[in-house]
Parts: structure tokens; C-alpha cells; sequence
């Protein structure tokens, strides 16, 4: 599915954790592929309210967290700045779709990270 969000096509997830060489690429590689995914489910799915995108956000905070492990195998982890960068990925996502009023700690509550 191709993303029709100008704002969300155009955005570079995850880049300042790609400028830093502590997180390997192939595994932000993975993050952002999560991150797209949430888009192309929020406009397959069109959300009605935050509880609808809280649901959806919960699937893909889960996703993220089985990226640590491997995180972890490439001598990384998901820590302060990665979940900073992470946390603000998804608030972007909803401010994007319309979730104005989204909490940023609610829509990634389900991280182990």
C-alpha cells in the first residue's frame, strides 16, 4: 500500500538515530518498516477515535519491542535518545492523521523499552 499522507510520505523517520553510529542501520531499517506500517494500517483502517488509534499504535510499540533483542545483537539498545526519537515518531504519526489530542506516553504504553 502506498502511503497517500504528503506529511507522513515525505517525513524521515528515525534520521538522527541513523546519523549516529551506535544504532545499525539494518535494524533502524526495521523501525522505520514498523513506523510505515502504522501508516498504511491507520489509512486502511481510518481510526474513529484515540481509543481505535491507541490499538493500533499498541501493535506497533510491540513490534519495537521485539527489536531489542536485536538491537542488543548488533552491540546497541533502544535507550534514552532511540526512545526519545522513537516516542516523538509516533506523535508525529498521529498529529499527521488528524490525533490532535493523542498522549504521546499512551500511544507507545505497551514498550518494554
Amino acid at each position: 500500500m502506498t502511503i497517500t499522507n504528503r506529511q507522513v510520505a515525505e517525513h524521515a523517520f528515525l534520521l538522527p538515530l541513523y546519523e549516529d553510529d551506535y544504532f545499525p542501520d539494518h535494524v533502524l531499517d526495521r523501525g522505520r518498516a514498523v513506523l510505515l506500517r502504522l501508516c498504511e494500517r491507520i489509512e486502511a483502517e481510518r481510526p474513529g477515535d484515540l481509543a481505535a488509534l491507541y490499538r493500533l499504535t499498541e501493535g506497533a510499540t510491540e513490534e519495537f519491542n521485539a527489536l531489542e533483542a536485536e538491537f542488543e545483537a548488533a552491540g546497541s539498545e533502544i535507550e534514552t535518545v532511540a526512545r526519545e526519537e522513537i516516542g516523538e515518531a509516533f506523535w508525529f504519526i498521529a498529529q499527521a492523521y488528524g490525533f490532535a489530542d493523542a498522549d504521546g506516553e499512551q500511544l507507545i504504553a505497551a514498550r518494554e523499552w
